[in-house]
């Protein structure tokens, strides 16, 4: 087997391992992140419903005009979960799942998380 391809199996698993315990209700949303090369988004769903109520990311009008060309991947990451915090609590959303979406808990998916702490999320 490959290295891409195990890597990609080995995320996988992670994923299901995780959202088999992880899913959100009307009362504690699930707070998904995804990653990409350039960017990162997050997002808190109601899987009951099948909708998102709320998200942030890299590509939002509103946050593009805060980042800058020379901010790093981590720097963008904490701005993204400041945003997602401060929309939360202004729809009157404190208590959360985390749903980390496969991806290991360290560099932009750990600092985002953090930040969405310290803007207010409880997870």
């Amino acid at each position: 087997m490959g290295l891409q391809k195990d890597l990609a199996v080995r995320k996988l698993k992670r994923k299901r391992k995780v959202r088999k315990r992880v899913f959100g209700v009307s009362e504690n949303l699930r707070f998904s992140v995804f990653k990409s090369g350039t960017n990162i988004y997050a997002q808190l769903i109601n899987d009951d419903e099948g909708t998102t109520i709320i998200s942030a990311s890299t590509i939002d009008k509103e946050l593009k005009s805060q980042l800058n060309q020379q901010m790093k991947k981590v720097d963008q990451a904490v701005l993204i979960g400041k945003a997602i915090a401060s929309r939360a609590i202004e729809k009157g959303i404190k208590k959360v799942s985390f749903d980390r979406n496969g991806f290991l808990y360290s560099g932009r998916i750990k600092a985002l998380a953090d930040a969405a702490r310290e803007g207010g999320l409880e997870f």
